[in-house]
C-alpha cells in the first residue's frame, strides 16, 4: 500500500512544555472499547465478491451492446463513478490514531502521552487543530475530548 500517511505538529503549551501531535493513518481497524461490537466483520471477502460481480455486470453490459448503439460519455462516467465510490469512501473514512506527547521537563512536569482514534481525513485535521489550541491555552489536551492519557 505504499508509505504510511502521517501528520505531525509541534505545539508549545501554556506552561512552556513542547508537545508533539501525530496522526497516523491505520490500514487495519484498531480495537476501541466503545466500538468493539462493530469491529468484528467478514474481512475483505464480501468486498471482493461484490466488486467482481459489479465488474462482471459491466463486462456483460459492454459485450451485449449492439454495435449500432452509441453509448454516451456521461453514462460511462456514471459507471466509473459508481465503481469507484465505495473504494474512495473506504479510504477517506479510515481510522487515524492521534497521539499527543511531551517529554516533560526536569523540573516538575513528567512526560505525558495522550492517545485517541478519529475516523476520516477532515475529522482528523479538525481534531489536531482543536488539540493544539487546547494545549496552547490549558497546557494539556482536553480531558473530555477524544484523546485520553495513557500510562
Amino acid at each position: 500500500m505504499g508509505g504510511e500517511a502521517t501528520m505531525n505538529r509541534v505545539v508549545r503549551g501554556s506552561d512552556g512544555r513542547e508537545w508533539t501531535i501525530r496522526a497516523n493513518l491505520e490500514w487495519s481497524n484498531p480495537i476501541v472499547v466503545d466500538e468493539f461490537e462493530h469491529d468484528v466483520n467478514g474481512g475483505s471477502t464480501p468486498a471482493i465478491v461484490v466488486g467482481a460481480a459489479l465488474a462482471a455486470l459491466v463486462v456483460v453490459f459492454i459485450a451485449w451492446t449492439p454495435a449500432e448503439v452509441i453509448i454516451p460519455t456521461w453514462l460511462i462516467a456514471v459507471i466509473v463513478l459508481a465503481i469507484l465510490f465505495f473504494p474512495i469512501r473506504w479510504v477517506l473514512h479510515r481510522p487515524w490514531t492521534l497521539t499527543a506527547s511531551t517529554p516533560g521537563d526536569a523540573d516538575e512536569n513528567p512526560p505525558e502521552t495522550w492517545v485517541g482514534v478519529v475516523r476520516g481525513f477532515i475529522e482528523v485535521r479538525t481534531e489536531v487543530s482543536q488539540v493544539a489550541r487546547h494545549i496552547e491555552l490549558y497546557a494539556e489536551p482536553d480531558m473530555n475530548g477524544r484523546l485520553q492519557p495513557t500510562e
